[in-house]
């Protein structure tokens, strides 16, 4: 077994996202700002899954428009500690499936208090942001910093407020370094303080309302074959009956809620902040355009990405995305019945979304499981560059290699990614969904872009994909 492991390290095949790591050559930084509403209660568990995917930087109390200290719902300083107990417990059945996931210890000393006593308050310097000013401040890391809002921005903005205000002359050095993936304007410091200082300076802003698809009204707009992973029969046989202490602390829906099963999927709207951060292979960091497992994005202003809305003539308000004003959730306050158009507005949420439930219940298999027992996704290795520049006219031969850790028969799949290349053609690929090999003829626009999906199925339970993004430059 020994052997095994030290093989499968060696060919970066540790997961889903682990294969796509590799290719990356370094792990994602994050930072995460939650202001403890019951969703993030259940997004923690998925987080700490994956916590072997990054250099975790901090977990930040902090607060939002919905909950700040006081607050009736308030769950107050001390709530992250049960799960990570929890995961103390199932921590050595993990590493055999990967040696990189850390410590609890680890994970509790990256725990701080940051801005928590009123909506929006960033007056006082609190531990939390602290935090966040000595990580952006580190020159010995130049690595990006995904500052992940669960909440409200004010600890987030009160960082980078002492940054201005002391360190003036490093505010361009930071602004490229950190990234922010907001989950909605959860309190007005975003436009009071973030956007007036830091958007002029390139600060890049992810503010999603595609959160909506893990959102807690995901039976009113998901298509059945998405639903079906969030419904009671799949939720209680993959994650929630018999994988451990971790698991049986997610909070799904319980007996007698109204218009759903006991043990139908709850709500889980600050996931996406850090799906959209994992190595997957489809390489959504370097364009928040490009898509992935956090959703697709438009830039709307500046470094600024929002959510894609096709509404012939939509005009983005001028303020805050958020739940009075972003288009999603003002569309659903419509209680349209199947709502195509809203349905349409969340895809690039939820064409992943079958994917990433089966990752999840794979990694709930390994709080319990050993490794030959579990299921871990393929390597991919693509011949050739992942950006290539074709000429029109050309014949261009794809080619990839696929293993499996599990020796599970591998499907593969070529296709091409419509919403972020930028050609109108449709291009035929030979070969799209049959072999290893596959080709196409570059169409004749000069200046454009296509982008072709490999997309990797194993034949494991639960099925695993692993992707590799291919960018063609036409000339």
């Amino acid at each position: 077994m020994r052997r095994i492991l030290l093989l499968y390290l060696l060919l970066g095949c540790l997961g889903t996202v682990g294969a796509a790591d590799a290719v990356a050559g370094s792990r994602p930084r994050v930072l995460v700002t939650t202001d403890g509403e019951i969703d993030d209660h259940c997004s923690m568990v998925r987080f700490l899954l994956y916590a072997n995917e990054w250099d975790v930087e901090g977990i930040i109390y902090s607060s939002s428009q919905y909950h700040w200290q006081g607050s009736k719902l308030w769950s107050g300083t001390s709530w992250v500690n049960p799960y990570l107990e929890a995961y103390a417990q199932v921590h050595p059945n993990l590493l055999r499936h990967d040696p990189r996931y850390p410590t609890a210890d680890f994970l509790r000393s990256r725990v701080a208090v940051g801005n928590i006593s009123a909506e929006g308050e960033m007056d006082e310097l609190t531990p939390g942001a602290q935090r966040i000013v000595d990580v952006l401040l580190d020159a010995r890391d130049t690595r990006p910093v995904w500052l992940l809002a669960w909440g409200g921005t004010n600890t987030i903005a009160r960082a980078l407020k002492s940054i201005e205000e002391q360190h003036p002359e490093r505010i361009a050095e930071v602004a490229r370094k950190a990234r922010l993936y907001l989950v909605w304007e959860q309190d007005d410091t975003y436009q009071r303080y973030l956007r007036p200082h830091w958007e002029k300076h390139g600060l890049q802003s992810i503010i999603s309302d595609q959160f909506l698809v893990f959102f807690y009204h995901w039976k009113k707009y998901l298509p059945p074959a998405q639903q079906a992973v969030l419904a009671a029969p799949w939720m209680k046989a993959n994650l929630l009956d018999h994988h451990g202490p971790l698991l049986a602390l997610y909070q799904a829906r319980r007996a007698g809620e109204a218009g759903f099963d006991e043990g139908d999927f709850r709500s889980e709207g600050d996931s996406v902040a850090f799906l959209h951060t994992l190595p997957t292979g489809l390489r959504s960091d370097e364009s928040p355009g490009w898509g992935g497992w956090g959703g697709r994005f438009v830039r709307v202003r500046a470094n600024t990405w929002l959510d894609p809305v096709t509404e012939p003539g939509y005009r983005y308000p001028d303020g805050r995305w958020y739940t009075q004003t972003a288009w999603g959730r003002v569309r659903l306050r419509h209680e349209i019945p199947h709502d195509a158009a809203l349905t349409a507005y969340l895809e690039p949420q939820w064409r992943w979304l079958i994917a990433i439930q089966n990752d999840f219940a794979a990694r709930a298999d390994w709080c319990v499981k050993g490794f030959k027992d579990a299921n871990h996704a393929p390597r991919v290795t693509v011949a050739g560059p992942l950006d290539r520049t074709v000429r029109a006219g050309d014949t261009v031969a794809l080619s990839a290699i696929g293993t499996d850790p599990d020796h599970d028969v591998l499907a593969f799949r070529w296709w091409q990614d419509r919403d972020a290349d930028t050609v109108d053609s449709s291009v035929t690929i030979r070969n799209s969904d049959t072999a290893d090999r596959a080709s196409f003829v570059v169409p004749n626009e000069p200046g454009h872009t296509v982008h072709i999906i490999l997309e990797v199925t194993d034949h494991g339970a639960p099925p695993l994909v692993s992707y590799r993004r291919i960018v063609f430059t036409l000339r």
